[in-house]
This record gives structure tokens, sequence and C-alpha cells, in this order.
């Protein structure tokens, strides 16, 4: 008989975070595959959990995977649990699972704590439509040309950064995205937990005089769709991402799509404009 993997949400901080079902299984499972297993000692050892367990953090991952699949082969059950959050959506996790399901393992998952949901939910801003966008490159000409990419999406923005790059993203987001609304969420339900809200440049403003620390999501209010649009604003736009390095032919898609414009006509008056 094959086994079970269950995918485990664990706390993002407080460890009282975490559902009665969670605790059921990871006291039931035979084996507990962690990101950190030195990490994931403390949330068990708080809830006195003792189980065997398997390290698949990074790299690991790959080849932890095989050791994991024998076991469910050999009709053991595992449980997957990240340092916090829920494996697989930014965090190690996504490998197993996928090799698991081709395979034909059953996949369970066993919701939790979303540090993406806990931001959005106490943001402020619009929360019928969503874009979760996880981690922007690092490098900055890349992460630049990213948030060009998401310039004209209508939904709101969700974003996870790391302390050191907080304050590089949010200035490459004033300059791209204007003076939008925006909520960033530090170290959601730890002893240090901040929701800052404003505009780009007040929030930029503020945490340049505090301290910068802790994990940090940012939910980014969406492009606000003027009511009527003329074919100049249309090409000005058009024109804008030229400027700033889009093709002709992706920036005339990007516009037309955002207003339901006709592509093959805005190309070609974009052309007269030049």
């Amino acid at each position: 008989m094959n086994g079970v993997l269950h995918i485990v949400s664990t706390p993002i901080g407080n460890l009282e975070d975490i559902t009665l079902r969670a605790l059921r299984i990871l006291k039931e499972v035979d084996v507990i595959a962690a990101e950190d297993t030195r990490h994931s000692s403390k949330l068990l050892t708080y809830y006195g959990i003792s189980k065997p367990l398997i390290s698949y953090w990074g790299e690991k991952e790959k080849v932890k995977s095989t050791e994991i699949l024998e076991r469910l082969r050999g009709g053991q059950s595992v449980a997957l649990i990240s340092d916090a959050g829920t494996p697989g959506i930014s965090d190690p996790g996504a490998v197993l699972i996928k090799k698991a399901l081709e395979e034909g393992f059953n996949v369970i998952s066993i919701p939790g704590t979303s540090a993406l949901i806990a931001a959005l939910s106490i943001s402020g801003l619009s929360t019928e439509e969503f874009t979760f966008i996880g981690f922007l490159p690092s490098k900055k000409s890349q992460r630049q040309k990213a948030l060009k990419a998401l310039s004209l999406e209508a939904r709101t923005l969700v974003i996870y950064e790391a302390p050191h790059r907080i304050l590089e993203t949010l200035s490459d987001m004033k300059e791209i995205f204007g003076e939008r609304r925006i909520a960033v969420a530090k170290e959601i339900s730890k002893i240090h937990e901040e929701v800052s809200r404003g505009n780009i440049s007040d929030v930029l403003n503020r945490l340049e005089k505090s301290t910068v620390a802790g994990e940090y999501v940012l939910i980014v209010e969406g492009r606000i769709e003027e009511k009527m649009l003329t074919t100049d604003d249309a090409l000005l736009e058009v024109s804008m991402f030229i400027k700033k390095g889009l093709g002709r032919k992706e920036a005339v898609k990007r516009v037309a799509e955002a207003y339901g414009l006709s592509k093959k006509e805005l190309y070609h008056k974009s052309l007269d404009v030049e």
C-alpha cells in the first residue's frame, strides 16, 4: 500500500498559529520532511512531537526527494513542512510534490497560516482580485524589468521581499509605479510586527528612518484604469514603454489588452507618431 504525502502549513511567527489538524497529522505520520530540521525542531519540541526527520533544504531537495519517495512507496506516511508557511509557496517543496503526483501518490493539503493572505487581509487595499508574485529578481535590472511588466496590472500585487533589498525595491516601485497606495507588512505574527500604509513615497521615507529587519510582504495597489481613454493617451503610453526599453510589439500588446483596444490599429497608429 502506498503512503500519503501531507503538505502541512506551519506558523510564520507565533507558534500558536497552527491548526489542531496539523498537530494531529505531525503526531501520526511516520516521518517528517523539513526544510531545516534545526528550525523545525523548535516547533516540534514546543508541542512534544518526536518523529524521524529528513532535511530537504536547498539543493538537498532534489536528492532527498528520492529518499522520501522510497518511503512513500514503502507505505509510510510523510508530512512535508517548511521553515514557515506552506511548502512549495516561495519555499522548497515543489520538486517533491510534483514527483509524488507524477507517481500517483495521494498528496493532501493541511492548510494553515499564509503570510500573503495575512498581509493582504490587513492591507486596506482591494482583496477582490490579486496577483501573487513571490520574490522579485535580486538584480536591479531584472527587478525593474519585472516591475515594468507588472505596471499595467489592475489587480492588487502581493510581493515578498528580503530586508536587505526592501529599500531598493520600494525605490524602483516609486520610479515605475508612481504614487500608488501600498501596505508593507513586517514580521507578521511576531513580536516586532508592523504595518506601514500610505503611498509608495511615504512608506519609503518611513522605512529609511527606521530599523530594517525581518521578512516583508508588500501589498501594492493595482493600476487604476481611467474611465475614458483617448487614442492619443494610448499612444503616449506605448511611447513611454518603448522609451523604457520595451519592444514596440510588446508595448502595443500591453496597452491594447489593458484598455480593450485593437492591437493592429494601435500598432499602425504608433508608427505614424514616430
